[in-house]
Order: structure tokens, then sequence, then C-alpha cells
């Protein structure tokens, strides 16, 4: 059986647990090292089970702890060859810790098998993976990404389980307090996924096999959590797709309280 469980999601950190009582992985370590092992230990995951951290571009809200967890316990980190050349221009690689580029045909972590896929982001290199485990299951994570390209939309098809970005309601964007130029970047290509954008690929995921959604990297000043689900419901309802018989639709928590995980 395969844990998945979401330990911090949203514009203050991201980071995410996949893994089974012999080991796992983290995507992504967003919020600092004390944060990260609290939630870890809140979760009933011990950090000797991370075997690898792979990282999807080097914005803070996704490295914040990266260099002092990776470093206190000699965890290995992998990335795309432009986010690793991106930290460590940073110094986030200085640590007592391998560094390792991703093969794009994928690797072998643990019992998993990390596949990565090219994401449309302002960063050096931004990824997003393909997870497959040992029982055949498949997870993708596909998160900051300004919108979907045909090659996300392969990487997705036939997943179990698909961590996707929903990241900002459109209206409350164009209306709220941003500066002009922070709501065009976040519209653009290069920015985040909004939610109807989220919503209008989840019906064709769903008839090609996903049975789990996970609503993931909410904007705290532009979105809601009931917000988002509605958005995506209402497209599912449309097409036909019924909760709770055709697939299980849930908001990734801001911080995993009280403890959750999706079981796979």
């Amino acid at each position: 059986m395969t844990k998945v469980c979401p330990l911090f999601s949203g514009s203050k950190g991201n980071s995410y647990f996949i893994g089974s009582g012999s080991g796992g992985i983290l995507i992504d370590a967003g919020r600092s090292a004390k944060q990260l092992t609290m939630m870890l230990e809140h979760c009933e995951i011990d950090v000797k089970a991370i075997q690898g951290i792979f990282i999807t571009h080097e914005h803070s809200d996704h490295i914040k702890g990266l260099r002092v967890f990776a470093s206190k316990h000699h965890i290995s980190v992998y990335s795309s060859s432009g986010t690793l050349q991106a930290l460590e221009k940073t110094g986030d690689l200085q640590g007592d810790f391998t560094k390792e580029v991703i093969d794009p045909r994928g690797m072998a972590c643990g019992n998993l098998f990390i596949k990565p896929f090219h994401t449309s982001h302002d960063s050096a290199e931004s990824i997003g993976f393909q997870i497959h485990t040992p029982d055949g299951h498949m997870i993708v994570l596909a998160t900051d990404l300004g919108f979907l390209s045909d090659e996300i939309y392969r990487e997705m098809q036939g997943s179990n389980l698909v961590i996707v970005e929903s990241n900002h309601d459109v209206g409350m964007l164009e209306n709220g307090p941003y500066p002009y130029a922070l709501k065009k970047r976040i519209l653009s290509k290069l920015g985040h996924l909004s939610n109807l954008s989220c919503s209008e690929i989840l019906p064709d995921l769903v008839k090609h096999g996903t049975t789990h959604i996970l609503l993931a990297h909410l904007s705290d000043e532009n979105n809601t959590p009931d917000l988002a689900l509605q958005t995506a419901l209402c497209s599912l309802s449309l097409a036909g797709c019924q909760e709770g018989v055709d697939f299980r639709l849930e908001v990734a928590p801001r911080e995993n309280q009280p403890a959750h995980a999706i079981l796979l």
C-alpha cells in the first residue's frame, strides 16, 4: 500500500510525502526544516524513510527548508539540470548531501519509479513528476503551471491519483489587491493554473481512469478551498462523472492538520 501525504500546499510552502512502510520520497521542501520534521512526525512518517527529495523548481515556496533538512538527514536531492544550477547559484545546495540530475527517462528511488516531465513556469527548468508504485499505481504531481501543455496532459492520463494545481479564481485575482505586474505574471503561460483551467481537464482524466483528484497549491489571497472544489465538481458533474462513484475529490490542506493521507 502506498501512502500519499500532502504535508504543506499553497503560497506559503509545498511538500508531499509519497511512499510506504519500506520507504518513500519527498516532493519539494518548501517550509523550514523544523516545520517539515514536525509535520512528518504529525503524519507518523519516519524521517529515515525518506530516500530522496525531488524538487519541482527553485522558487522559495518549494525549497525553503531544502538545504538544512537534506544536510541534517543526508538525503539525496534530485531535479532538472536547470533547477540544480539555479540552486547552486543561490547556495541552496551547499550541504552534506548529494545532488543529481534526474534522468528524463525516469529513475528508481526506493521501491518507486519517478519520471519527470517539463512544466510551464517562470523558473529555470520546472518539472512535474509521474510516480509508479510497486503495486501498479500511478501518481502524477503537476503544480506551478502556466497552462496544461500536450506533454503534461499525456503524462497525466491513466493516473490513479493526480495532484494538480488549482491556484486561483480569475475574478478574485483580477479584482484583488495584487499589483498589475503580478496579476499579469500569474495569468500568463508562465504563471499558475486557474480553477477553471484546472477543472476543464478533469472529466477526461476521470474517463481515462483517474479515481482520485487532489487540488493543490491554492492561493491564500485569490482562492478558497470551497471555490476550487465547486468549480471542479461543476465541470465533472456536467460531464456525467459522479463523485463517490467515478472519483474522489479533495483539496490539499495548507498544513496537514489533522493528519491526513491518501492510501492507494
